[in-house]
């Protein structure tokens, strides 16, 4: 989509479905650059559309800031990610985060079997069964 134009902030946000403040939070992650007028706002070229839009994209499906970077060293943020075929590099950060969450998703369980066991522990001993 690279036609030359340049937009603010605000322009960019509204383009992409994204608040100003995520555009910002991109930018202090070094996800996404802007070059600044005399004035301090930001301004961004057209090709920074393709790369918010990505970004937001694979932060909507569950990845992270730094999973984002890895994909940007592999070189695979500058295209629509919806337009083109995936590059290899897309796919290591996708598994790496999808084995955290399998992880983390078993620790929960554990967590809440564990609680569940102890909340029957005490309600039995709340209310005891008689046994005449």
């Amino acid at each position: 989509m690279p036609d030359g134009r340049i937009m603010r902030i605000g322009e960019l946000a509204a383009q992409i479905g994204a608040s100003p403040r995520a555009l910002r939070h991109y930018e202090q992650q070094g996800l996404l650059a802007s070059s600044r007028g005399h004035n301090g706002y930001r301004f961004y070229d057209s090709g920074a559309v393709t790369r918010a839009a990505n970004i937001k994209a694979l932060i909507d499906v569950g990845l992270t800031s730094e999973d984002i970077r890895q994909h940007i060293e592999n070189g695979c943020l500058d295209e629509p990610l919806d337009e083109v075929p995936h590059c290899d590099g897309e796919l290591a950060p996708i598994r790496a985060r999808l084995d955290t969450l399998d992880g983390l998703i078993a620790q929960l369980e554990a967590v809440r079997d564990r609680l569940r066991e102890h909340a029957r522990a005490v309600e039995a001993s709340l209310n005891p069964t008689r046994q005449d």
